[in-house]
């Protein structure tokens, strides 16, 4: 395994035990409001002190990462299970106008991002996580469906792929069980990639009212409460956008890393 598959794996490994294990426990209840302990810095009873309504802000962490895991994952599983099969279907026709109207209909997406589908969305259906689940999971469709169909692309002249169509198999079976395959990796590191972005977006909707409404916790939504109050208490600041960095660099190193380990060019160099 390369090193930045290790400290990648290591960094979201902790985030994600941090979110299953509040589930289950919690320091205190992290909507719980004690006004007489607001503002408090790190100490023994509240590990990273309290925010403004003196809620326990070691207790927010562990849910906002819940939060962000569960939305960057849906969203992600909308690009894969729309994206992936768009991208094939594209790829098998090639330059027919059915690849022309997949690809182009990718173009329109990409023309809005994330934020302005959300504020279009929120406009029509309200604010809220579900919400922000779609605007993500829209934008990443046709990030899925390019990479898939790139990729595709080089494996339909190959031999094997000839040989299948010899043997009287149709294209969605080709797609399904050579060209899948094939891709998967490339598919598997992207994934990971999208993963992080879209816990990015999902801490930048929250930050604009667009995301997880209170009182459940989130990331972004820590730090605009905390905008007006970094001069006398940085913590409120410092400790949602440490937790947000960490997460994004663990994922974004190991999507490195996963990269480096699973190309076979590498593999065989390694050897």
């Amino acid at each position: 395994m390369t090193r930045n598959l290790i400290i990648g794996a290591t960094l979201s490994s902790l985030v994600l035990l941090a979110a299953l294990v509040s589930f289950v426990w919690t320091p205190f209840d992290h909507a719980a409001m004690n006004i007489p302990a607001k503002l408090q810095t790190p100490n023994l009873i509240h590990w990273l002190g309290t925010d403004h309504f003196g809620r326990d802000i070691f207790s927010m962490i562990m849910v906002g990462a819940r939060t962000s895991i569960a939305v960057a994952l849906v969203a992600v599983g909308i690009g894969i299970s729309i994206g992936v099969p768009l991208g094939l279907t594209a790829a098998a026709r090639n330059g027919g106008w059915l690849d022309e109207l997949i690809m182009r209909g990718n173009d329109l997406v990409f023309a809005f991002p994330s934020l302005v589908i959300a504020i279009l969305i929120t406009a029509i259906f309200g604010a809220g996580a579900i919400n922000a689940i779609i605007a993500i999971g829209i934008f990443n469709i046709p990030v899925f469906a390019r990479i898939s169909r790139g990729a595709a692309l080089s494996l339909w002249q190959r031999e094997f792929i000839m040989a299948a169509r010899v043997a009287g198999k149709g294209t969605a079976r080709i797609s399904a069980e050579h060209i899948l395959p094939n891709i998967a990796n490339l598919l598997i590191v992207q994934g990971t990639i999208q993963f992080s972005l879209g816990i990015l977006a999902e801490a930048g909707l929250s930050y604009v009212g667009l995301g997880a409404q209170p009182p459940t916790p989130s990331w972004g939504r820590m730090l605009a409460d905390a905008q007006t109050m970094v001069s006398f208490a940085p913590h409120l600041a410092l400790i949602p956008g440490s937790a947000i960095i960490v997460t994004v660099l663990g994922l974004n190193l190991m999507g490195d890393g996963l990269r480096d380990y699973l190309d076979p060019k590498l593999r065989v160099a390694r050897t």
